[in-house]
């Protein structure tokens, strides 16, 4: 397992980090048997999984629920606990802005009550890195993630972040922040390529892109959006295969040969 600590060693070699996001055994299964770094159980499984129309409603208790079946499914490919990719789980939305307290007891109960060994947490406001030094200095691994951050999707919208300068001077030093708060990687979700790179190269800890460029440390994507499994895709994520587009028809074939009528239901039956 590729645990937080080695990640600062991994951008240094210059060696690109790949992860993936699951919601169940079988994307688990899926995604560590093609050889990710890591997994993301992601909040976005509350719409690609839970069928929310955001990240907003999804609880703890079903983040956890779905960490420990995308946990089965890692070890159901990879046996050996130590070749496992490591495991990090969203905390969701209300679980850990409203007090330092609250935010330890949902992190402890990942690391206590799931396969995941680290957090990953959206922000950087001054509440947040509070919350994100505690958990550090307690023994929680923390990833930070930053530009289009979906919990906040009624005050940011779905729309790139960072586009002026501004704007961007004030990501940079948040970044910082994360990065002095403790935490050993930084998602930066669809914002310019040109501030990626600023930042992956202005930062000792990786920066993980989404949407973000190429000129980053590694690169994580919805598994769901890059199968082309979702009926609407991001922007910034072209799926490599269509697989719903390929599905649809051979359900549709199956459920219409099971309604046309069998050649032994339309033959009249034979006289005794």
């Amino acid at each position: 397992m590729l645990r937080p600590g080695d990640w600062l060693s991994r951008k240094q070699e210059g060696a690109p980090l790949a992860l993936l996001t699951a919601w169940d055994a079988l994307s688990g299964a899926w995604v560590a048997e093609a050889g990710v770094d890591a997994v993301l159980v992601g909040d976005s499984l509350a719409m690609v999984a839970l069928g929310h129309a955001t990240t907003l409603p999804v609880s703890l208790d079903e983040m956890l629920h779905h960490c420990r079946a995308v946990g089965r499914g890692v070890a159901s490919v990879i046996t050996d606990p130590v070749a496992q990719p490591l495991l990090i789980l969203d905390l969701p939305f209300l679980s850990y802005q409203c007090s330092s307290d609250e935010a330890v007891a949902a992190a402890g109960r990942v690391l206590k009550e799931s396969p995941a060994a680290a957090v990953k947490l959206e922000g950087a406001e001054p509440e947040t890195l509070a919350v994100i030094d505690r958990l550090v200095r307690s023994g929680i691994p923390v990833m930070g993630h930053l530009g289009l951050t979906p919990q906040s999707v009624h005050q940011l919208g779905f729309r790139r972040q960072a586009t002026d300068p501004v704007a961007q001077d004030r990501l940079v030093h948040q970044a910082e922040a994360l990065q002095s708060a403790g935490c050993f990687a930084l998602v930066l979700e669809h914002v310019p390529a040109e501030l990626a790179q600023r930042l992956q190269q202005l930062l000792a800890i990786p920066v993980i892109g989404i949407g973000a460029g190429t000129a980053c440390d590694g690169q994580v994507l919805v598994t769901a959006d890059l199968l082309g499994l979702t009926s609407r895709q991001p922007p910034f994520a072209q799926p490599l295969v269509n697989l719903r587009q390929q599905a649809l028809p051979a359900l549709r074939q199956w459920v219409a040969a099971q309604r046309a009528p069998t050649s032994s239901a339309a033959s009249p039956a034979p006289h005794c």
